[in-house]
């Protein structure tokens, strides 16, 4: 699966949990980790562990290879490793304060609305 593919099936598995403010960086031209990271808020550690869930299954579904899971079992960020997609899943709190969108401003955002119903 190609990491644009990747991408739209973490912001959709998501938006069916209804993970809050989705956002995706492309990070590919500032760091050779990943294509891109995705960043979302859930509103309650459940709603986490739900949302990192419906990733987790998704990417089983479509085979993809799950580098590793962390954080699940306090569910204040769980980052999900998906190779050239890195997912992040965060409590607004935990979110607020490590600023990911601010320590990659230097990535452009993609746009994942024609992904998302809410």
């Amino acid at each position: 699966m190609e990491s644009k593919q990747l991408l739209e099936m973490v912001v959709k598995a998501a938006d069916g949990r209804r993970a809050e403010d989705i956002v995706a960086l492309k990070v590919d031209q500032i760091s050779p980790m990943a294509d891109y990271f995705v960043i979302m808020t859930g509103g309650s550690n459940r709603q986490v562990q739900a949302i990192a869930n419906a990733i987790i299954e998704k990417a089983h579904e479509n085979q993809v290879n799950i580098g590793s899971v962390e954080g699940k079992n306090h569910a204040h960020w769980i980052l999900i490793d998906l190779g050239d997609v890195v997912v992040h899943v965060f409590r607004e709190d935990t979110r607020h304060f490590y600023n990911l969108e601010k320590l990659w401003s230097d990535a452009p955002l993609v746009n994942v609305n024609q992904w998302v119903k809410n």
